[in-house]
């Protein structure tokens, strides 16, 4: 699969749209659907973190926290799709339909044409494919709106993500200021 930045002709509405209810088919055979985070979304954003293993959330937010402050589920759910866009996955099927299984953000910088990504997946959806996925729609979706650069930080020993981030071909460097991290990078422009 082509890396993220790489593909110079997305389709103009696949470019555009980071959800709103697709279906999409994981590796598994499992399916989830996407939609852009909103407000009424708080209740499955905060159950989603409390649910994530604890090493799942070190990864995800390199502090050992067990669920989201209230400023920081108001920021992750107060989203503007334009300054910051964020994205969830939910089961297609089953019962459990209402809950976050995945979440994936970019937060531009206020005088650059760059942004910084993050991801997370549920324990139980991880290693499908899902991670992949939501960070390309990110991607296509950063560079259609003129972001230029698409970085996140991911610490040293999270080998997946790292893993992750190689397949797409972003570029991995260590971190201008903190040792226990690596700087993943999409150059999109």
């Amino acid at each position: 699969m082509q890396a993220p930045y790489s593909t110079a002709s997305a389709a103009a509405g696949d470019a555009e749209r980071l959800g709103g209810d697709e279906r999409v088919h994981l590796a598994d055979g499992r399916a989830v659907k996407l939609a852009p985070v909103g407000v009424q979304d708080a209740a499955a954003e905060q159950a989603f973190v409390s649910a994530l293993s604890p090493t799942s959330r070190y990864r995800r937010f390199h502090l050992g926290i067990r669920e989201l402050s209230a400023e920081t589920l108001h920021d992750f759910t107060h989203v503007d799709q334009h300054q910051h866009v964020a994205i969830v996955a939910r089961p297609a099927d089953g019962p459990s339909r209402d809950l976050i299984v995945a979440d994936a953000r970019y937060v531009r910088s206020a005088d650059t044409g760059d942004a910084e990504f993050a991801v997370a997946v549920a324990d139980a959806w991880q290693g499908a494919g899902l991670g992949r996925e939501l960070l390309e729609r990110l991607a296509r979706h950063a560079r259609a709106h003129g972001v230029r650069r698409l970085f996140g930080d991911v610490l040293w020993g999270n080998e997946p993500m790292i893993a992750l981030m190689r397949g797409l071909g972003a570029g991995l460097a260590l971190h201008p200021g903190d040792s226990t991290l690596v700087r993943a990078q999409f150059v999109l422009a």
